[in-house]
Protein backbone atom coordinates (compact mmCIF):
# COMPACT_ATOMS: atom_id res chain seq x y z
CA UNK A 1 0.00 0.00 0.00
CA UNK A 2 1.09 3.56 -0.42
CA UNK A 3 -0.08 7.21 0.69
CA UNK A 4 0.98 9.77 -0.66
CA UNK A 5 4.60 9.10 -1.56
CA UNK A 6 4.63 6.51 1.93
CA UNK A 7 5.52 2.92 1.44
CA UNK A 8 4.23 0.78 3.76
CA UNK A 9 6.76 -1.97 4.90
CA UNK A 10 7.10 -4.43 7.72
CA UNK A 11 10.20 -5.15 10.12
CA UNK A 12 10.66 -8.85 11.18
CA UNK A 13 13.23 -9.53 14.00
CA UNK A 14 14.15 -12.72 13.85
CA UNK A 15 16.48 -14.44 16.45
CA UNK A 16 18.12 -17.31 18.66
CA UNK A 17 20.06 -16.12 21.53
CA UNK A 18 21.46 -18.27 23.98
CA UNK A 19 19.65 -19.35 27.40
CA UNK A 20 21.92 -21.94 29.12
CA UNK A 21 22.73 -19.08 32.25
CA UNK A 22 21.05 -16.79 34.56
CA UNK A 23 22.95 -13.67 32.80
CA UNK A 24 21.54 -15.21 29.26
CA UNK A 25 18.41 -15.36 29.86
CA UNK A 26 17.96 -11.77 31.60
CA UNK A 27 19.63 -10.54 28.33
CA UNK A 28 17.26 -12.33 25.99
CA UNK A 29 14.29 -11.42 28.29
CA UNK A 30 15.46 -7.27 27.83
CA UNK A 31 15.94 -8.00 24.23
CA UNK A 32 12.65 -9.47 24.03
CA UNK A 33 11.01 -6.69 26.15
CA UNK A 34 12.58 -4.28 24.22
CA UNK A 35 10.70 -4.89 21.01
CA UNK A 36 7.62 -5.33 21.85
CA UNK A 37 8.47 -1.52 23.56
CA UNK A 38 9.10 -0.45 20.53
CA UNK A 39 6.03 -1.73 18.68
CA UNK A 40 6.53 -5.49 17.70
CA UNK A 41 4.46 -8.53 18.31
CA UNK A 42 5.43 -11.82 18.18
CA UNK A 43 4.78 -13.79 14.89
CA UNK A 44 6.02 -17.02 16.54
CA UNK A 45 8.73 -18.07 19.08
CA UNK A 46 11.57 -15.86 18.03
CA UNK A 47 10.20 -13.99 15.41
CA UNK A 48 9.05 -10.70 15.87
CA UNK A 49 7.16 -8.25 13.58
CA UNK A 50 6.46 -4.29 13.29
CA UNK A 51 4.57 -2.28 10.67
CA UNK A 52 6.16 0.87 9.39
CA UNK A 53 4.59 3.57 7.40
CA UNK A 54 7.88 4.28 5.93
CA UNK A 55 11.36 3.41 4.85
CA UNK A 56 12.56 5.84 6.54
CA UNK A 57 10.42 4.43 9.43
CA UNK A 58 11.64 1.40 9.34
CA UNK A 59 15.47 2.54 9.35
CA UNK A 60 14.78 3.94 12.39
CA UNK A 61 13.09 1.36 14.17
CA UNK A 62 15.62 -0.73 12.98
CA UNK A 63 18.30 1.05 14.44
CA UNK A 64 16.67 0.72 18.00
CA UNK A 65 16.88 -3.05 17.85
CA UNK A 66 20.81 -2.75 16.80
CA UNK A 67 20.63 -0.29 19.77
CA UNK A 68 19.18 -3.35 21.97
CA UNK A 69 21.41 -6.20 20.87
CA UNK A 70 22.63 -8.57 23.34
CA UNK A 71 26.15 -9.87 23.78
CA UNK A 72 25.43 -13.41 22.56
CA UNK A 73 23.50 -14.98 20.00
CA UNK A 74 21.78 -14.10 16.22
CA UNK A 75 19.66 -11.70 15.26
CA UNK A 76 18.37 -11.00 12.00
CA UNK A 77 16.78 -7.99 10.87
CA UNK A 78 14.41 -8.52 7.16
CA UNK A 79 11.98 -5.56 6.29
CA UNK A 80 9.64 -6.40 3.55
CA UNK A 81 6.91 -4.24 1.87
CA UNK A 82 3.22 -4.63 2.57
CA UNK A 83 2.61 -6.64 -0.97
CA UNK A 84 5.64 -8.96 -0.33
CA UNK A 85 4.00 -9.41 3.23
CA UNK A 86 0.48 -10.02 1.78
CA UNK A 87 2.17 -13.18 -0.44
CA UNK A 88 3.28 -14.78 2.63
CA UNK A 89 1.20 -18.30 3.08
CA UNK A 90 0.39 -19.59 6.48
CA UNK A 91 -0.88 -22.88 7.43
CA UNK A 92 -1.91 -24.34 10.97
CA UNK A 93 -1.21 -28.06 10.43
CA UNK A 94 -2.95 -28.63 6.58
CA UNK A 95 -4.85 -25.64 7.40
CA UNK A 96 -4.52 -22.52 5.59
CA UNK A 97 -4.89 -19.00 7.07
CA UNK A 98 -5.01 -15.65 5.94
CA UNK A 99 -1.80 -13.35 6.39
CA UNK A 100 -2.66 -10.88 9.02
CA UNK A 101 -3.61 -7.17 8.03
CA UNK A 102 -2.03 -4.14 8.60
CA UNK A 103 -2.76 -2.27 11.33
CA UNK A 104 -5.71 0.29 10.25
CA UNK A 105 -4.61 3.48 12.07
CA UNK A 106 -2.68 5.95 10.78
CA UNK A 107 1.14 6.34 12.66
CA UNK A 108 1.66 10.08 13.88
CA UNK A 109 5.02 10.79 14.18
Amino acid sequence: MELSGYRFMWLLAMFDLPVDTKKARKDYTLFRKSLIKDGFTMMQFSVYVRHCASEENTAVHEGRVVGALPPDGEVRLLSITDKQYERMRVFWGKMRRPTEQPPRQLELF
